[in-house]
């Protein structure tokens, strides 16, 4: 979502550059799932027992698309459906056939850092 801001010339080149440090992290230490290459029908999530290092560069992220008012969904799950992919730090799943609605689970950065603070 930032890249299309990017892209479509709404952000401005300082959070640009923080948005491709940002994407640079995630793409040297997160492995990129060979699903993902061939365009397939999947959904990623983060496990949430690696996650405090990378909330620290989710957050701002998800920073930039509320200051650029772009809308995003933050999604916890105890069933995210049938795992094709896993490993340390993300798991993949197939999109199931009727596809569930996640926005019950929906929460803002701020929101993140009210929950991160308990």
């Amino acid at each position: 979502m930032c890249w299309q801001l990017i892209r479509d010339d709404v952000m401005d080149e300082e959070d640009a550059s923080l948005f491709a440090e940002i994407d640079s992290w995630f793409a040297e230490i997160l492995p990129f799932p060979p699903m993902c290459n061939g365009k397939e029908k999947v959904i990623c999530f983060f496990k949430t027992e690696n996650t405090e290092e990378m909330m620290k560069l989710i957050t701002p992220a998800m920073w930039l698309l509320e200051k650029y008012n772009h809308p995003f969904y933050v999604v916890y799950t105890n069933q995210p459906g049938e795992i094709i992919y896993e490993d340390e730090y993300q798991v993949v799943v197939k999109v199931p056939e009727r596809m569930v609605d996640y926005r019950e689970s929906v929460t803002t950065a701020a929101h993140l850092e009210e929950i991160k603070d308990k």
